[in-house]
């Protein structure tokens, strides 16, 4: 009888444990290497924040994520690689506000619907934005570059990580809000842009800060004014543009991470938790010094702003006169 009763309650233990093992098995997401692929080159500053992001989760989620850099063609190359890619959430993408909004408006065609082929996971961080200059003696403030563009229109260069991109908007924004007109010069991001702002080989940029912010630290780049509602912290003694006569310039480069539309929403969670994690007080602290807010959110709060930003960069874009290419 011992013996019977004995076989039973361990066929009823088999039997418990062979239910419960394909719930368990849903559940081991991720089991392999995770790939984050950015429509950047390495150096710029989505590359490091992803790269940074990457070794919480990695940490936290016992798993690899591995950087992938696709550029060109602001974001064309990269964006339509992670909207193509199986929705299990092993493919994901750390992206600028501009391949989700602004580029719909800048070319006729896109490899990819910003709306409808992602799932958002969290939007990121926020960065200020500020105008640099390399020649301090010729562009002293705002109001000094400001006159130089109006007295030679089309003349003064202005550098980008590419049609579209934040720095490009931040140019358009300046244009429109100024009734003044320069020439844009993109490149293939942002640090080959800055490289070239600090050669002198294009007159200014409307750089994302923590691209800028070394070399403005290092006296190698001049910082006329803020693009944001209120002074940088790491910056007390750059004025806004608003402090500078010019109203309604505001623009951050918000960063985003995204999966493929059709990801399952368990996942989609999962990684949104493990984000909010991943953006302690020690990622915030070190993100901070160089001007960079955490902002971590919703899925639907990042699918909002892409909604409206898309509306509001299109506005931009026909006021600065510009078709689409």
């Amino acid at each position: 009888m011992h013996i019977r009763r004995t076989a039973l309650l361990f066929a009823a233990a088999m039997g418990t444990l062979t239910m419960a093992t394909p719930a368990l098995a849903q559940g081991q997401y991720p089991d392999r290497p995770i790939k984050l692929i950015l429509g950047l080159p390495a150096g710029g500053s989505v590359d490091m924040i992803a790269r940074m992001l990457g070794q919480k989760l990695s940490t936290q989620l016992g798993q690899p994520f591995v950087v992938d850099n696709r550029a060109g063609g602001s974001g064309q190359i990269g964006m339509p690689a992670v909207a193509k890619s199986p929705a299990d959430g092993y493919t994901l993408t750390v992206s600028p506000a501009s391949f989700l909004t602004t580029n719909k408006s800048i070319f006729k065609t896109l490899p990819y619907d910003p709306e409808a082929d992602f799932m958002p996971v969290s939007r990121l961080v926020n960065q200020p934005m500020v105008l640099v200059v390399k020649d301090r003696q010729k562009y002293p403030t705002v109001a000094a570059f400001l006159a130089a563009a109006k007295a030679a229109p089309g003349q003064i260069t202005f550098a980008s990580s590419g049609d579209g991109s934040p720095q490009h908007l931040g140019g358009l924004m300046f244009e429109t809000r100024t009734q003044a007109r320069m020439l844009h010069v993109p490149y293939k991001g942002g640090a080959l842009a800055v490289n070239d702002t600090l050669a002198g080989n294009v007159d200014a940029m409307f750089a994302v800060l923590p691209e800028a912010l070394p070399h403005i630290q290092a006296g190698k780049l001049h910082a006329l004014g803020l693009l944001s509602p209120q002074r940088s912290p790491v910056l007390p003694n750059v004025a806004t543009m608003a402090e500078n006569g010019i109203a309604d310039l505001n623009l951050s480069a918000w960063i985003a991470m995204l999966a493929p539309a059709k990801t399952p929403r368990a996942i989609i969670d999962q990684l949104n938790r493990a984000v909010r994690v991943a953006m302690d007080a020690e990622m915030k602290a070190k993100l901070a010094e160089s001007g960079i807010e955490v902002a971590p959110s919703t899925p639907e709060d990042v699918q909002r702003t892409i909604t409206a930003d898309i509306k509001l960069h299109a506005e931009l874009v026909k006021a600065a006169g510009l078709t689409p290419q």
